[in-house]
């Protein structure tokens, strides 16, 4: 029932002191009379002419997209304060403002993995300065953080508001931190982000304020069900499933059903959360409370069959919003986050093998090529990042031709908005790395990060220069990876995932969750590896935590080095 990539596969590449010369050294091989020294010539010789030039051209793609995120990144810190180093909400309004829910969520979190992958001086440096000053000078309520006025070095409103508050951090946690913390594990970001969710429980259990509007209440508590769900199995700690467990018993086994009580819901960003979190706690509580779940089932199937039916158009696009009383559609737009609600879908499907949760998937990819160049979000890069991602999370888990197709193609679309900036009438950033301007460009680098570890199949390099082209393809069980210098002598170091989802957010499954980076091929520390080079020839066999301590590369300009790893 369950397919996924990672699951009993992986490519990898030999590690070890003194491995490379140009890329390889030989090494002692521990091989034993029973191993094969060589590929199967028929077998190789499909790699050699095929896969090979794949993942060179994989490579290509990837050299493009983080360029252009450090490209990104680069021409955004500009504008950054040059005391609190703290960066604008927008470039043409709100310059002097500084928010949790847009600076900290949508923009920060992008430069800082951006910087994980182009530049670790400036992760290590600049970007933990970053979050120190934005913990010392943004936190107004504990750890809760409030609108800052970066000119002014004070708090924008006099008043403290928690409704306002709350809406910020618990939108800094789910858009930004975790994606962090689910890439880089324990770390300043993920203890940002436990600390604020330790103090939003003194305030909030249900974000049910009568002051709050529909779609905050849906949002809110959405991205706390998610976030929840998550920090449990990352800490263990049994009070964050108790506090997620009252926000699911107030949505589902009350009269606060949706399907009871709201006439507006949005199926689109800033309610879709709210689907997906449900399902997250659904999945959670298959594993810890049998019970529980078997209390929500009945409850979450009727609103998930009552959107099936109601919010989606004949290709299974999910409309903006429509109300549930009446089923009359009040906002006929498609939303770009149609895949944010379908990770909530497959979940279920996970868990209970539920196929009609795994269907609307299907119906969907078999008409996504009627929606090549769609406009999502009235021209935006944004509508696009999040279309992208929605397709590339989902594809990770049914591999589907004509969705690598699609993605392929969106791709280039979004890329294309960053030469030609639709909201930059002026001219202005005419040459820079600025996309449109305003929070949203750090969606556009998130999702070129997802796209490039998919054409990497997860591997990736602490020295990105322009022009490094690391890109991979698989036959079967085996990976070949192609890596080309630039036009001068690189070296570095060569970087394999892990099955992120277990060996650091503990969880038991790895359901499609918004804004993670999807695993591809994940090394397991105590499995062994065998490597042979590009023509075939064994060189080694080597334990995964080998591989995962990243392997020493050393290449001649332009030079470019292939190997194939398959799971012994």
């Amino acid at each position: 029932m369950y397919r996924h990539f990672s699951r009993n596969r992986l490519w990898a590449i030999a590690a070890g002191p003194g491995f490379f010369i140009g890329l390889f050294i030989p090494v002692t091989l521990h091989s034993s009379a029973s191993h094969t020294s060589r590929i199967p010539a028929a077998d190789f010789a499909v790699h050699q002419n095929d896969l090979f030039q794949q993942a060179a051209r994989y490579g290509e793609l990837t050299e493009e997209g983080y360029r252009r995120c450090e490209q990104y990144v680069r021409d955004w810190l500009k504008f950054a304060d040059p005391i609190t180093k703290l960066i604008p909400r927008n470039l043409e309004e709100d310059r002097d403002l500084w928010n949790a829910q847009d600076c900290a969520a949508d923009n920060y979190p992008f430069m800082v993995l951006t910087s994980f992958f182009t530049n670790r001086e400036r992760y290590e440096g600049l970007m933990k300065e970053m979050l120190r000053n934005e913990q010392k000078l943004t936190s107004r309520v504990g750890n809760l953080p409030d609108d800052f006025s970066v000119s002014g070095k004070k708090f924008v409103h006099d008043e403290v508001k928690m409704g306002r508050i709350v809406f910020g951090a618990s939108e800094y946690a789910k858009d930004g931190l975790m994606p962090l913390t689910e890439w880089l594990g324990e770390s300043p970001w993920s203890e940002r982000m436990i600390g604020m969710m330790d103090d939003l429980s003194r305030y909030i259990e249900v974000a049910d304020d009568p002051s709050y509007s529909v779609t905050v209440k849906t949002e809110v508590n959405g991205e706390l069900l998610q976030v929840l769900s998550r920090v449990y199995w990352m800490t263990g700690n049994p009070k964050y499933l108790e506090w997620a467990i009252k926000i699911g018993d107030h949505f589902l086994l009350s009269d606060a059903h949706p399907l009871k009580s709201a006439n507006v819901l949005r199926l689109r960003d800033h309610g879709c959360e709210m689907i997906s979190g449900l399902c997250e706690l659904y999945a959670t509580l298959h594993f810890r409370d049998p019970e529980k779940k078997k209390a929500y089932r009945e409850p979450l199937y009727s609103l998930l069959d009552h959107v099936l039916e109601h919010g989606r158009n004949a290709d299974g696009f999910f409309y903006n919003a429509y109300n549930p009383q009446t089923t009359e559609v009040l906002d006929g737009g498609i939303s770009d986050s149609w895949g944010y609600n379908l990770n909530g879908y497959y979940t279920v499907y996970l868990v209970d093998g539920t196929e009609r949760y795994r269907d609307p998937l299907l119906h969907l990819f078999a008409h996504l090529h009627n929606y090549r160049g769609f406009d999502w979000e009235s021209g935006s890069a944004d509508g696009y990042a999040d279309a992208i991602e929605s397709a590339l999370n989902l594809y990770n888990r049914l591999p589907d031709p004509r969705v690598a197709e699609w993605i392929d193609s969106e791709i280039r679309i979004m890329w294309s908005m960053q030469d030609a900036s639709p909201r930059d009438k002026a001219g202005k950033w005419a040459g820079s790395g600025i996309i449109e301007g305003w929070h949203g460009d750090g969606n556009f680098a998130r999702t070129t990060i997802m796209y490039n570890l998919w054409k990497s199949q997860g591997t990736y390099t602490d020295h990105f220069v322009p022009g490094l082209k690391l890109g991979a393809e698989m036959r079967g069980d085996s990976l070949l990876v192609s890596l080309q210098a630039p036009d001068q002598d690189w070296t570095g170091r060569l970087y394999f995932d892990k099955a992120r989802h277990r060996d650091q957010m503990k969880m038991p499954l790895d359901w499609p969750r918004i804004n993670q980076f999807p695993e591809w091929f994940s090394v397991t520390a105590g499995k062994m590896y065998r490597i042979w080079d590009e023509n075939g020839k064994h060189l080694s066999d080597l334990p995964g935590y080998k591989l995962l301590e990243g392997v020493p590369v050393k290449l001649k300009a332009s030079e470019k080095k292939g190997v194939i790893v398959k799971e012994l």
